[in-house]
């Protein structure tokens, strides 16, 4: 987590810069400084989460030199062999947004078609 850790922290350093100096010799637009402020806040959020993470956990074997590929080998997760339910999902996810353009029946529509949707990634394998 190190090297993201550090990567973010360039990316709110740069922003931080970047908005010091729009806000004083930029022009007054609120919007931009609002912009500029939001993703310096935004990028040291998770700068400072993964420096957390980092100090909590330790290395991990990607953040050392030396480290084996063996090392960070295992189980990397569960996934289900056949399921319905990410087309299900994405069904009720494309209703939803054709419904906020056309109207809110077709929205409700999406909704009930999203929410089976996510009861079922929730409860596939409730035995795990």
């Amino acid at each position: 987590m190190k090297a993201e850790a550090l990567v973010f922290t360039g990316v709110a350093a740069f922003f931080g810069v970047v908005t010091t100096v729009y806000v004083v010799w930029g022009s007054v637009e609120p919007a931009g400084t609002a912009v500029l402020t939001l993703s310096f806040v935004m990028s040291a959020l998770v700068s400072l989460f993964l420096w957390i993470q980092y100090r909590q956990r330790g290395p991990r074997p990607q953040d050392r030199r030396q480290a084996a590929v063996q090392e960070a080998a295992g189980p990397l997760a569960f996934f289900s062999p056949r399921s319905y339910y990410p087309v299900l999902t994405a069904a009720g996810a494309a209703l939803l947004g054709v419904g906020v353009v056309y109207g809110l029946w077709l929205f409700l529509v999406g909704v009930g078609v999203l929410i089976p949707g996510i009861a079922g990634f929730v409860f596939q394998h409730g035995d795990r």
